[in-house]
């Protein structure tokens, strides 16, 4: 039998004056009621009730130990409330894993918002261009844009994430506009190093494909810097529309062959489990959904409009 169960029916036995209101009040039968007592006696080798046909009285062991065993069970009823006050409202630090190019005035305003609804919630967010171990590593939650996660972990899908073939308005000048996407190769690019780009194609209208040839000029492994790299003229590079989608509006970076464009990639909320998963990262994700769902509309009336 369960120990603290047999606590909680003997506390109920002593409060209520007998076997039979005990077990009214605890929702199970008379004879159940006695055996939790019996072998609550029997495992500490003491009597704990005088019994009578028409009255129970505590004997000298079980006036001890009605004082100890029901102080215990008040100090953990206690705790399992403040626990559960805990698990009803997000708080605490959590770790957050995602893209360098996360860093826009775009996601600090989400993050901003975020924090106007959870003010108990201390967010850590560290910007990185490599998969983490989120276990190891100690984290509660990795954001990955990719076109497919890890099936050995939870993944949530946030919202489609365009990145676009851009360079300077003056580079592509000086190298010669490309127009179609074998006069790409003869401009120099900037490669991120932590994913392959062998094999990439690119789309165009009636589902045509081009592959796309690059001629690097450096590697990087850091999104802002590829940025600043583009920005000075060094060569073309994929970059997401949420880090080149005010030099697109501006002029000083163009999308080169426009007709033509990558696949999309999702942006992924993962972690490890949905099991006992706390309010602080369900109520992170949840706002993560609904608002980047919400701003990426937005983006697409924008870019409508524009085209327009």
């Amino acid at each position: 039998m369960d120990r603290m169960t047999s606590l909680r029916v003997f506390r109920e036995v002593v409060e209520s004056g007998s076997f039979t209101a005990a077990a009214d009040r605890l929702a199970i039968s008379a004879p159940m009621v006695s055996k939790h007592v019996a072998q609550l006696e029997k495992s500490l080798g003491a009597r704990l009730l005088n019994r009578s046909s028409r009255h129970l009285s505590l004997t000298e062991a079980g006036t001890a130990w009605y004082a100890q065993s029901t102080q215990a069970l008040d100090l953990l009823d206690a705790a399992e409330v403040a626990i559960g006050r805990r698990n009803d409202t997000p708080r605490g630090r959590l770790k957050v894993s995602a893209p360098v190019w996360c860093a826009t005035p775009r996601f600090a305003r989400v993050l901003a918002d975020y924090r106007a609804r959870c003010p108990e919630v201390l967010v850590d967010i560290h910007l990185e261009n490599r998969k983490i171990d989120l276990a190891a590593d100690g984290y509660d939650l990795a954001l990955r844009a990719t076109q497919e996660p890890s099936p050995a972990l939870i993944a949530r899908p946030l919202c489609r994430v365009q990145f676009h073939l851009v360079a300077a308005a003056a580079y592509a000048g000086r190298m010669g506009m490309p127009a179609t996407p074998a006069d790409l190769a003869r401009l120099g690019a900037i490669v991120p190093s932590y994913v392959k780009l062998e094999g990439l194609s690119l789309k165009g209208a009636g589902g045509r494909h081009a592959p796309l040839r690059f001629q690097p000029v450096m590697f990087s492994d850091d999104t802002t810097l590829t940025l600043h790299a583009v920005r000075a003229g060094m060569g073309m590079a994929f970059l997401p529309e949420w880090l080149v989608d005010n030099d697109l509006a501006q002029g000083g970076l163009i999308r080169l062959v426009p007709d033509y464009a990558a696949p999309p990639v999702t942006l992924f909320a993962v972690y490890t489990s949905r099991q006992y998963m706390a309010p602080k990262l369900r109520s992170f994700i949840d706002f993560l959904a609904e608002r980047l769902v919400v701003d990426d509309k937005a983006a697409q009336r924008r870019a409508k409009h524009s085209a327009a």
